[in-house]
């Protein structure tokens, strides 16, 4: 064999048992034993010490589990629709002489949309009125004929049956001259078309019209009216959460809040309330359609618009709430650890909500000391440290000195045996 691979073969050798005699001492050492004797007898006990957990603390931070009344939230997407929108048609067909509004215009009930020609109106009401003075002269004319037939009956100079024929034509005269009188408010009702006028209060949407087009009631609309303040979001609810949504309903308590698009706004959220829950679950998608009311005096939610909903659907009393973040899934189920005196104490937990960063828990007391971070390096029994509040623990220092002298060493000793055989 070449002399220089035999050099080569010792050094290597030699580095390494050398390493292997510090890390048992090193082991040795760190249980309280003594230095060790030989390499064969430090090995078991450095990893006697690690199995019992009697090595270094682990590291962590803790949060204490807390006691408190937790609302159960539900998301969902929302559409924003108007609690009113009418379309305005004319009921007669006449040309329209002139518009009172402007698009996007507010207007309130009564104001003054339209006006359409209503001379032929004016010309039927005159012709009505005039009808009317006319009957009514006859009936005054028939009253003063029954007043003289009566003195003459009174006088034995006419017979009971000529007064009876006066009071029929006076009775006749008044049938006339009431349907007269009808017919002047209908003509009047007719004109009164010609004026067009809000329905509700809203906002004047595109005006389809202007002065001299021609109208009728099977047209096209001339323009809507759309109430934008209450205003309404449409969403759904799973039906699992339908007693939820009623009971919410029945007592008035049904918050939703809706998320704006700009979420960096201070008012980006509006609160509402459960105002409709449909009659009826859809069978295709499983879902209960909802609505809820909010104000809109800013005019922040517009109509078709999408928004983020969330909706408080029950709550949960007296709830104990633990970090999300601590909650573990094991093979045996889901546990969070607990530091307990010095310790770490696996608690199996049953989560019954989570929402965000808090989780409410059963199996966790109040005030106790939830372990978040550190918990993946920790098993039962473990020796815990809580983080001071510049993140080091008290354990974390003598640890990591350790085991970065054994690791330098080690790299040490590879170093050298590289340069060796690159060498050779």
């Amino acid at each position: 064999m070449n002399k220089a691979v035999v050099v080569g073969v010792v050094a290597v050798l030699g580095g390494a048992a050398a390493w292997w005699v510090y890390a048992g001492r090193a082991a040795a050492a760190a249980a309280g034993e003594g230095a060790a004797s030989s390499p064969l007898a430090a090995a078991p006990a450095a990893s006697g010490a690690s199995g019992a957990g009697g090595g270094a603390p682990v590291s962590v931070t803790t949060v204490r589990a807390v006691q408190r009344d937790q609302p159960v939230l539900l998301d969902a997407n929302g559409t924003v629709t108007a609690l009113n929108t009418v379309d305005i048609h004319p009921q007669v067909s006449s040309v329209v002489t002139k518009v009172h509004v402007r698009e996007g215009q507010f207007v309130k009930t009564g104001e003054l949309l339209f006006t359409l020609d209503d001379r032929a109106d004016q010309v039927n009401v005159t012709k009505a009125q005039a009808q009317l003075q006319k009957d009514e002269a006859a009936l005054a004319d028939a009253k003063r004929q029954l007043e003289r037939s009566q003195d003459l009956l009174r006088q034995g100079f006419i017979s009971q049956g000529a007064v009876d024929t006066a009071l029929t034509l006076v009775e006749t005269q008044q049938a006339v001259a009431a349907a007269d009188r009808a017919a002047v408010v209908a003509a009047k009702v007719a004109q009164g078309y010609s004026r067009i006028t809000a329905p509700g209060s809203g906002r004047v949407g595109a005006i389809n019209v202007f002065a001299g087009s021609y109208v009728q009631p099977s047209g096209a609309a001339l323009v809507n009216i759309t109430q934008l303040d209450p205003i309404s979001v449409a969403f759904s609810l799973p039906q699992r959460n339908l007693p939820d949504a009623l009971a919410a309903l029945k007592s008035g308590t049904g918050e939703v809040t809706v998320q704006l698009p700009d979420a960096t706004a201070t008012s980006a959220t509006l609160k509402g309330k459960l105002q409709f829950v449909d009659s009826a679950v859809d069978a295709a998608s499983g879902n209960v359609r909802v609505k809820a009311q909010f104000d809109n005096k800013e005019q922040k939610l517009w109509p078709g618009a999408y928004l983020n909903v969330r909706m408080v659907v029950r709550t949960l009393k007296d709830a104990i709430v633990v970090p999300q973040a601590a909650v573990i899934q094991s093979t045996k189920g889901k546990l969070v650890y607990v530091l307990d005196n010095g310790r770490a104490a696996a608690r199996p937990v049953e989560l019954v909500y989570a929402s965000g960063v808090d989780a409410v828990v059963t199996g966790v007391a109040v005030g106790d000391k939830v372990i978040v971070d550190g918990r993946q390096n920790l098993r039962p029994g473990a020796a815990a440290v809580e983080r001071s509040a510049s993140g080091a623990g008290r354990g974390e220092g003598k640890g990591t000195g350790k085991g970065d002298g054994a690791g330098q060493r080690a790299s040490d000793a590879a170093s050298g045996a590289a340069a060796v055989a690159t060498s050779n």
